[in-house]
């Protein structure tokens, strides 16, 4: 239930403005989905930045210990 204060919940798309509690319940349904599809996105977004840190920390991990061991001569 809305207090008076409250504005019902609008749905933007494509730069037209809807009142979502109008629209039809298979319309209210896609537009759950892609709210889902967008945090699972955000999750995944940042689950790769964090893989790309450590990635590189690890190639400077490596790179460090490498720095002891003499490489083979080039085109060999």
């Amino acid at each position: 239930m809305q207090t008076p204060d409250q504005q019902p919940p609008v749905l933007t798309f494509e730069g037209k403005r809807y009142d979502l509690n109008s629209l039809p319940d298979e319309i209210k349904e896609l537009v759950r989905g892609m709210q889902v599809a967008d945090a699972q996105l955000r999750m995944h977004e940042d689950t790769l930045k964090v893989l790309a840190v450590g990635r590189q920390s690890m190639a400077m991990q490596l790179n460090d210990r490498l720095q002891t061991i003499t490489p083979l001569p080039d085109g060999e």
